[in-house]
């Protein structure tokens, strides 16, 4: 079980870059469409077509950051009770948090675009909580201390 937990928080990790990408693909593709003469209005929004075709890196961020990424951290707080990793649930935890508020900051930041600087902040923070999560669960060398300040007890 802890492979599947360190495989999901990773995961969780590398779902953020994938954010990250189809975010700037889908921005760049929109600038790239408005610079060629395209406009963007409420009608584009609107609209059942694809009016450019990096519009799916848009789909895709959203999409994954509604559906998969919370599938994920939700498997990987479960995974966490059954993983035998001193502080897991705690870590677990708190990437789930963390992505129970990017998904808030995300839907807020539609109506107060400000709050699409802490989404981006956020998403830093979520990164870096998989990964510290992820490496909490490797193996630990036979008579190493798991948790920062425990004793080593040895006998002789």
């Amino acid at each position: 079980m802890r492979s599947v937990y360190r495989f999901l928080a990773y995961a969780v990790a590398v779902e953020v870059v994938v954010q990250a990408m189809a975010m700037v693909y889908g921005i760049a593709g929109l600038g790239k469409w408005v610079e060629d003469g395209g406009v963007f209005d409420k009608s584009v929004m609107e609209s059942e077509g694809s009016p450019f075709p990096e519009v799916a890196g848009l789909m895709i961020h959203g999409l994954n950051g509604m559906m998969l990424i919370p599938l994920i951290a939700l498997a990987l707080l479960i995974s966490s009770f059954f993983a035998g990793i001193p502080g897991a649930v705690r870590w677990a935890g708190l990437v789930f948090l963390l992505v129970a508020l990017q998904i808030t900051l995300g839907l807020v930041g539609h109506a107060v675009p400000a709050v699409g600087a802490l989404h981006g902040l956020n998403a830093l923070v979520l990164f870096s909580a998989a990964v510290v999560t992820a490496r909490r669960g490797r193996d630990v060398a036979p008579g190493t201390p798991s948790e920062p300040g425990a004793l080593l007890v040895t006998t002789d």
